[in-house]
């Protein structure tokens, strides 16, 4: 069975894992793995997700007993427009199909709605099959952006919003 538990700072290692374990089948076609391998360094190091927890980012990790499959990362952005993003949200290959992904965006859903958010907005990059999972899910695309991220790679995603 599927549990639930918030991240804390000891679990920063287990969310580089899960991430380095699920960003190539991911992102590898669409990206290439030096991208990858920079984006991993800059998102994932260990002092950029103490600094995330430290800011107020919350974790959500997704275990069934002491297999852990994935995690949600989400914080506050606008706090007087109470607008929410989801910054993370990953499963492990082994566990796609399994539901995960759906039990961590509904628990985010659930607590940004409890925390009073009108919206929560995402970043998804265009090429990502996530994105036909999010729009299932409700969300609607917002916008276009091209982000620079330093050392000529771009992020080229939709800025996906869903209204509480």
């Amino acid at each position: 069975m599927i549990t639930l538990r918030k991240g804390k700072e000891q679990d920063i290692e287990l969310i580089q894992e899960i991430a380095t374990a699920t960003w190539p089948s991911t992102y590898l076609d669409i990206i290439g793995q030096a991208q990858i391998d920079y984006m991993l360094d800059k998102m994932y190091s260990k002092g950029e997700l103490l600094k995330q927890l430290m800011d107020g980012h919350t974790f959500i990790i997704a275990e069934d007993g002491s297999e852990s499959y994935g995690f949600a990362g989400y914080s506050i952005v606008g706090h007087e427009e109470r607008i929410y993003k989801l910054h993370k949200l990953y499963v492990l290959p082994s566990a796609h199909g399994k539901g995960v992904g759906k039990i961590l965006m509904n628990e985010v859903f659930n607590q940004v709605k409890e925390a009073g958010a009108s919206s929560l907005e995402l970043n998804v990059n265009k090429h990502n099959k996530a994105k036909d999972f999010y729009l299932k899910a409700g969300f609607i695309v917002k916008e276009s952006v091209k982000l620079d991220i330093g050392n000529g790679y771009f992020m080229d995603d939709y800025v996906m919003e869903y209204k509480f």
